[in-house]
């Protein structure tokens, strides 16, 4: 476990956990990158190996097609090659993380409220979830809108803040990388980065995230040693 030395606070008494999914509840490299790879395939353009496509997990999918194509009306594009792939293919070529379960049944457990946050569609998360058994212990599952709304992680945050009543406060965010750390910073939430996903120590901490872990046993250990909480109740006008 690394402290940040430059944290943006204690980890929280957090009463509501919003967890990333790509690279943090599960490893979708092979899902993610072979799609990409078809995508670039069916674009005629030079179709580089798995390994060197690993800084795509994480970031907002449009973005690093405008990064591999140079041209937004090509990101498009190729955003439509890879939905061809990963929507029948793609999203089950994955794995959950060891420890992931039982971290989450913890956290129930301890009656803290979760939910899943990522820069995903959520009609892919959903599939994704509920295909690996994890769906009973989450709230809901928030992700982007196929058209690229809130494909953002700091414009989803603020979105489920509202949605959801959140006190900022009381609540924490676990994710892999930076755009998990700025997106939770943007609405005042503290981050736990996680080392087993695709970001580095130096991405995570630059963002400012309040400690790493490398492995799940530790953020329950971390909530638990942060003193006791309220359970979390809907604030009045939250979805739930």
């Amino acid at each position: 476990m690394i402290p940040s030395p430059r944290p943006v606070g204690p980890v929280p008494a957090a009463s509501t956990v919003l967890f990333d999914l790509d690279g943090t509840l599960t490893d979708p490299k092979e899902g993610i990158t072979q799609s990409i790879r078809h995508a670039l395939r069916e674009l005629g353009r030079p179709v580089p190996p798995a390994d060197e496509l690993l800084w795509t997990i994480g970031p907002p999918l449009r973005l690093s097609f405008m990064q591999l194509l140079g041209s937004e009306d090509l990101a498009d594009e190729g955003v439509r090659l890879y939905r061809e792939r990963f929507g029948t293919i793609g999203l089950f070529e994955n794995a959950v993380i060891p420890g992931i379960p039982d971290l989450l049944d913890r956290l129930a457990t301890e009656g803290r409220r979760l939910f899943v946050a990522t820069s995903k569609p959520h009609v892919f998360a959903t599939r994704i979830i509920e295909k690996f058994g994890l769906a009973a212990r989450f709230l809901h599952v928030y992700g982007s809108e196929l058209d690229g709304a809130n494909a953002d992680k700091r414009d989803l945050l603020r979105m489920i803040v509202r949605r959801e009543g959140l006190d900022a406060a009381a609540t924490v965010m676990i994710g892999d990388r930076e755009h998990d750390v700025i997106g939770a910073r943007t609405s005042g939430i503290a981050t736990i980065g996680v080392r087993w996903g695709y970001g580095s120590d130096e991405e995570l901490i630059e963002a400012g995230a309040a400690v790493l872990v490398d492995r799940p046993e530790e953020i329950g250990a971390l909530l638990a040693e942060a003193g006791p909480f309220n359970p979390a109740r809907p604030a009045p006008g939250a979805s739930r």
